[in-house]
This record gives structure tokens, sequence and C-alpha cells, in this order.
């Protein structure tokens, strides 16, 4: 199926970077003061992938929903802007109406991924627990103004967009749907046609993020269920298994509280392979239910939005079989 370019801007691929904006953000950046808690690890249990993760340090920002770096920035955003930050967590820019000049309506980003000075989110109009008018949104990471959109292929079968990430080593334009969590979806990442989806199994509950490490694909998902304290869960793809039509992941990490501050919703994940770190957004205070806010557990008066850095060692990588059974090294 072939996607539509929906953008004004006439060009040959729908992510040519030859139409990037140009820097206009100069001295007018916004600074403001971040809380940085630091957190060593002391319990790095064994994951699937053969990595451990040893949290480093937990920063507060402003967006609820994805991340993703450059090496030396922090870009977030919450459901309806985009910020950029440094290392230390000190905000240097936002955009609060990036919805303005999409070609669809929209009210709500998902996850976000970073690739050759654009940023890359998946945008729709988000009610109930269902998207509408998807699109592929890109974003100059510089001054975070929209450059161009692509629109999603409606016969997929994907029905929401919650997270977004680049795979390099297959030149493919990854997302998540959270409605219908057991497949990802893929575009060609040059001409921005449908590829097609992989079967996730078992299949994750409520799919929040999606990022690339070394080549292998990482999902959080929103499946522990705060009201009874447990713990969401990063997941693991290798890279092995990406082109098959269906593939088993493992569990790569539980997110439990310590050394999470408190039990809440995951949302997002990148990785700044400068430092060799893992960067996973959560949320804390809030009751969700089916996406949408219900009020606040006791002892909050707002919701609060973290990321949380962790340091990666690398063990022996994980092998895996054709069909995606993992065998330790």
């Amino acid at each position: 199926h072939k996607v539509n370019f929906i953008s004004q801007q006439t060009m040959q691929s729908p992510f040519d970077l030859s139409l990037a904006t140009p820097s206009l953000r100069g001295a007018d950046s916004i600074a403001a003061l971040p809380r940085v808690e630091h957190h060593p690890s002391p319990d790095i249990p064994s994951s699937t992938s053969g990595r451990q993760y040893s949290l480093e340090k937990i920063i507060q920002v402003d967006g609820r929903q994805g991340i993703a770096t450059n090496g030396t920035h922090y870009f977030v955003s919450s459901s309806t802007a985009l910020f950029m930050y440094d290392l230390e967590g000190n905000l240097l820019h936002r955009n609060d109406n990036p919805f303005d000049a999409l070609p669809l309506p929209a009210n709500h980003f998902g996850d976000i991924g970073y690739f050759e000075g654009q940023l890359y989110t998946g945008v729709e109009w988000f009610d109930a627990g269902r998207g509408q008018d998807i699109q592929i949104a890109l974003y100059d990471a510089e001054t975070l103004d929209y450059s161009r959109s692509v629109a999603w292929n409606a016969d997929s079968g994907q029905v929401e967009c919650s997270a977004i990430a680049i795979d390099v080593d297959n030149d493919l334009v990854w997302m998540s749907d959270w409605v219908n969590s057991n497949y990802v979806h893929k575009y060609d990442l040059h001409n921005g046609e449908y590829v097609g989806k992989l079967h996730l199994r078992a299949t994750p509950e409520w799919t929040q993020g999606l990022a690339f490490y070394k080549g292998d694909l990482f999902i959080t998902a929103d499946d522990g269920d705060a009201d009874r304290k447990e713990p969401d869960n990063l997941w693991f793809v290798p890279k092995e298994t990406l082109l098959n039509n269906a593939t088993y992941i493992g569990l790569e990490k539980a997110f439990d509280v310590p050394p999470f501050l408190d039990h809440g919703e995951i949302e997002g994940l990148d990785f700044n392979t400068a430092t060799n770190q893992m960067i996973v957004h959560a949320n804390r205070g809030m009751r969700i239910v089916l996406g949408m806010p219900q009020g606040y557990y006791p002892g909050y008066t707002k919701e609060i939005h973290e990321l949380h850095v962790f340091n990666i060692i690398d063990g022996n990588d994980a092998s895996s079989t054709a069909d995606g059974t993992y065998e330790s090294e």
C-alpha cells in the first residue's frame, strides 16, 4: 500500500531531510531549573538480552508522553507540546502549538524518536482509548517547528499510535498501537510506504514506547496495575527476528519500586549511545483509565513526569533462534 504524502511541500521522499527547517532558536531559548535526583541502584537483575541496568538519576520534566535523544539533548513530548532539555535537565526550548500547521486535526503525541536532525512523532486525534487521523509528523530538532507529515496506512489494522522509532539497520520507521499491542507496524524510512507488521508473541499489554539499541527493539508497556502496586515492564525483541512475520518477546526488566519512586504509568524510552544509557519516561500521581486521567492518587496534588536515566552494563548478548526464542550464551 502506498502512503499518501500530505504535506503541502513537494518532494521525492516524505522523509527527505533537505527540507529541514533552518535553525531559528538562537538566543530566545527558555531555561528552567530542573529537579534532578541521583539514585544509584545496587540491585541489578538479569535480563533477556544479557544486559543490566543501573539507575543513575531521575529528572523531572514538563511532558508526560515520550522521550528521544540525539546524544547531547533530551526531547520530551507531552500530549500537546514538545520540549528540548540539555542532559542535566535544563529546559532550553518548547513548542506549545505543535499541531497548528498539521494538515489533519490532532490532539495527542505518543513516544517520539530522533533521526538526522528531525523528531519523528506519531500524532492523532485521541478520544476514549482510540486514535483517528494518525500521521507520522516530523519536527525540526533545533526549532521544534513542524516540517512535514506522512499519513498512516488505514488498511494496516492500526487504530492508535503510542510510539514511533527509527530502525537505521533496516531503514524502517516502526509504530506501535496502544489499543492492539500484538502488532508493531513498519514503514519504509526513505519512501514512506507501508511495509507490514510484526506479530509479537506473547502480546504486551498497552504498549507505550519503542526504541532501538544495537539493532534490538525494546518496548515499554503499561502492563502493571498501579492500583495493585504492580510494576510496568520493558520487553525485548532480538534483531535477528525483526523481519519475521512473528516473534517471541522476552521480559527485559521490571520497573520496580524502588528504584522507581512510586507505581504509575510508564511511557516512552530511548537510548543514548554516546553515554551508553537508557532513558525511560514515566508518570506518577494521576490515576489513568483507558488512557484518560481520572483524578489523583492519595498524597498527590499534581501528576509528576520523570526521566529515569539508567547506565547500561553490556553482558553476554543473548542469542536467538530463527523464531525468536532465546538462549543465554
